[in-house]
């Protein structure tokens, strides 16, 4: 990995007009402008030629209006995480940080990364898609305590723990206002761990423990009785394994850049891949950021590692 300081003014200069793409209309609308601002003032403060677009204000039309150099994408979920900003950057011919159009849509498919990680043999809890026709107690049979979620949405949202006996049809309802697709996962009664990936490198691992009944959006954005703990309380061992299978689970759905794999623990000491995030947060309680700060990179130095990375489409 190509260490860039802050310093480096010649880098900086390299990196031309960076338009930092924000907001959008997606249900992690808030959360994208907060880390967008985030990244916009770091870049500015550092020397970079960035200026800020709001995805949701006639994106083609702010595209089209400025010389862009290159785009730092923190649009999260739909449409920038799902490969749509990928695709129009791709045609427009604007070079873009993370992820492709294939990588960014199966990471933001979680049965259909699934799917490939079992073709693989990578670990993840079982799994089931459920429609409203689905034979309820039969997903019960067949999970028992399980995770209900929409397929393609980030940051918690729409997701219920159902316990057997549970009410599976309110959860589904619940999910399947956020998407047309809906699937139930194992519940995995553990620890929380994830591990961020900048340009081919795992960084620290991060375990993390919430009172919340799980890590929801509260417990990720507002909070702050969220224990973090980075790097995580592990042996070296554990931790190069997490790495490993954290580049794995990255690298099968084609994702590239950066991003954000998450793990669950077992009580019996197994884990278990959750999913990929390829736009993760840059808000003061994201888990990018305070891997980057473990491994000795300030804020800036992170968004400058990820935005030289990013070649030419």
């Amino acid at each position: 990995m190509t260490e860039l300081k802050v310093t480096d003014k010649e880098t900086i200069a390299r990196l031309g007009r960076v338009a930092v793409i924000m907001g959008g209309d997606s249900a992690e609308r808030e959360v994208s402008l907060k880390s967008g601002r985030a990244v916009l003032e770091a870049l500015q403060a550092a020397g970079v030629d960035a200026f800020g677009i709001d995805a949701a204000d006639d994106l083609i039309g702010q595209l089209q209006a400025n010389s862009i150099t290159q785009v730092f994408n923190v649009l999260h979920g739909r449409g920038g995480e799902d490969g749509k900003l990928q695709g129009l950057l791709d045609f427009m011919g604007i070079p873009y940080t993370g992820s492709r159009v294939l990588g960014s849509a199966l990471a933001m498919d979680k049965i259909r990364t699934k799917y490939i990680w079992k073709q693989l043999g990578l670990p993840t809890p079982n799994f089931a898609s459920l429609n409203a026709t689905s034979d309820w107690s039969e997903v019960v049979a067949q999970l028992g305590k399980f995770v209900v979620k929409p397929v393609r949405e980030g940051s918690s949202i729409g997701i219920s723990i159902v316990d057997n006996g549970g009410d599976v049809r309110s959860a589904y309802e619940s999910a399947s206002a956020f998407d047309s697709e809906v699937m139930a996962e194992q519940y995995i009664d553990g620890t929380e761990f994830t591990v961020a990936i900048l340009n081919g490198e795992a960084m620290p691992v991060i375990e993390f423990h919430t009172p919340h009944k799980f890590y929801d959006y509260d417990a990720k954005y507002i909070a702050n009785d969220t224990q973090y703990l980075c790097p995580a309380p592990i042996d070296e061992a554990t931790t190069a394994y997490l790495q490993d299978l954290s580049l794995q689970a990255f690298n099968a759905v084609g994702c590239e850049g950066w991003g954000r794999v998450d793990i669950m623990r077992d009580q019996q000491g197994k884990f278990w891949l959750l999913e990929v995030n390829t736009v993760p947060g840059m808000t003061d309680h994201s888990l990018v950021p305070m891997a980057a700060t473990a491994k000795g990179l300030s804020f800036t130095e992170l968004l400058l590692q990820i935005l030289a990375a990013k070649p030419l489409r």
